[in-house]
């Protein structure tokens, strides 16, 4: 069997694997990224219709490219994948798609990792994992057996006219489920809203957009998880150019919001009693934010004008005021719920030791347990904004000049070697298939 060499294979080619392509190109590692897919697949099929990018286009992006369009705007999530692709051609990226890699093992009594594909066997002195986040939908356990409803993930969603007719639960109050609620209100269908816990940052404040208020008073690089914060949901959208979520608002609008899913049980649906708290606790994030950007503009002296009204609220509708804890689906006419309950990673495939029990990364900032295992695009990497687009980049950065400093060491010969004028073992970067590979 004919297996290829190479010094470094990175698995995934959406935005973490482009990046770390370029910065392996930067320190001069031969390099080789495998996609089973296309290039920023997720962003083409993963994701609903009408999505677009959370920040706006100045902002979620690799600093050696523009998107094309106004700089405040939210680039639509097919401009988004094709940004990536035209990224990869501007580094020349050695990327291969259509290749799936099945498992991966660590050599016996040698340097790297065997790499089995859907192509082939490919032997790698360091692997990068850059699959991010996103790979495993989640569905609570509390799903109901219910002949007629239909349920589908959030990542199975993708326009109001693939579901039966009917009224809709959407579970889940973070960007994904509040922005699919929104549109399917606006499509005519009668929704309800199950809120849990989140942050509601504004959209923008006082001419600036919420991710350069994060910026500025350091929060995406904050390197400590705040204690329960570790996964928090967001409720923020770039949808329509962009506006502050404000679930009265939505209220407002025809959405009928409920509390935390408690469960299923005879064709009922129960929901925790905390809806008014769950949006206290939003409010109470988005009014500490102003706070923060009030002070930082007068601690600075910037000419930003003022914004009384973004802190004049609704008042609390009927469903606030007056929760339902209980719902017939049939006599309500749900006929579809939507899961917009998240993701779990899945590293079946990866057979080595740099996993927790529980199938989670063991790592320090992308550098895991496992020597030569690397892991690039997951939440909190190394700061807060390890799983953004432009957060990606700065961690890919990191770990190829590890990974550029242990090709450093593995080349080292002592004063022996040297007298005797002989070469550092064999590695595979040294290969001619590596080189080719490397060049693309």
């Amino acid at each position: 069997m004919t297996i290829e060499t190479i010094d470094t294979l990175v698995v995934g080619a959406g935005q973490a694997g482009v990046a770390m392509s370029e910065h392996l190109s930067r320190q001069g590692v031969p390099h080789l990224v495998l996609e089973r897919n296309r290039i920023a697949e997720a962003w083409r099929t993963g994701r609903w219709d009408s999505l677009v990018a959370n920040g706006p286009a100045w902002h979620d992006r690799f600093p050696g490219l523009e998107f094309d369009l106004d700089p405040d705007a939210f680039a639509p999530k097919d401009q988004v994948a094709a940004y990536f692709e035209a990224y990869a051609r501007k580094i020349d990226a050695p990327i291969r798609t259509g290749v799936e890699v099945k498992r991966v093992v660590r050599n016996a009594g040698r340097a790297g990792f065997r790499v089995e594909t859907s192509e082939g066997i490919i032997d790698a002195r360091h692997l990068v994992v850059a699959t991010g986040p996103f790979q495993r939908p989640v569905i609570p356990a509390i799903a109901p057996e219910h002949a007629g409803i239909t349920q589908i993930h959030s990542a199975d969603y993708h326009n109001p006219q693939q579901l039966p007719e009917g009224a809709v639960l959407v579970v889940g109050a973070g960007s994904s489920g509040v922005q699919i609620a929104d549109e399917l209100q606006r499509a005519g269908r009668q929704v309800y809203l199950s809120v849990g816990a989140h942050d509601r940052p504004p959209r923008a404040y006082r001419n600036r957009d919420f991710c350069w208020w994060l910026g500025v008073l350091g929060e995406w690089d904050a390197e400590t998880v705040q204690p329960g914060k570790e996964h928090v949901t967001i409720a923020v959208s770039g949808a329509r150019g962009g506006h502050t979520v404000d679930f009265r608002r939505l209220a407002q609008q025809g959405i009928t919001l409920v509390g935390l899913t408690k469960g299923f049980r005879e064709g009922r649906v129960t929901f925790e009693a905390n809806l008014a708290e769950n949006i206290a606790r939003g409010d109470q994030n988005y009014l500490a934010l102003l706070d923060a950007a009030d002070a930082y503009i007068a601690r600075n002296g910037l000419d930003l004008p003022e914004e009384p009204e973004a802190r004049i609220m609704l008042p609390d509708p009927p469903c606030v005021t007056q929760p339902i804890l209980e719902l017939d689906l049939d006599a309500a006419g749900i006929t579809t719920i939507i899961w917009a309950t998240g993701y779990s990673v899945d590293y079946r495939w990866l057979q080595v030791d740099a996993l927790t029990e529980t199938g989670k990364p063991r790592h320090q900032r992308g550098v895991s347990s496992e020597p030569g295992v690397y892991f690039v695009g997951l939440p909190w990497l190394s700061r807060r904004g390890s799983a953004f687009i432009w957060g990606v980049w700065h961690d890919a950065r990191h770990i190829a000049e590890h990974i550029a400093k242990q090709r450093l060491y593995y080349a080292y010969r002592d004063a022996a070697q040297r007298q005797a004028g002989a070469e550092p073992r064999t590695t595979p970067s040294d290969s001619p298939t590596a080189s080719l590979m490397g060049a693309r």
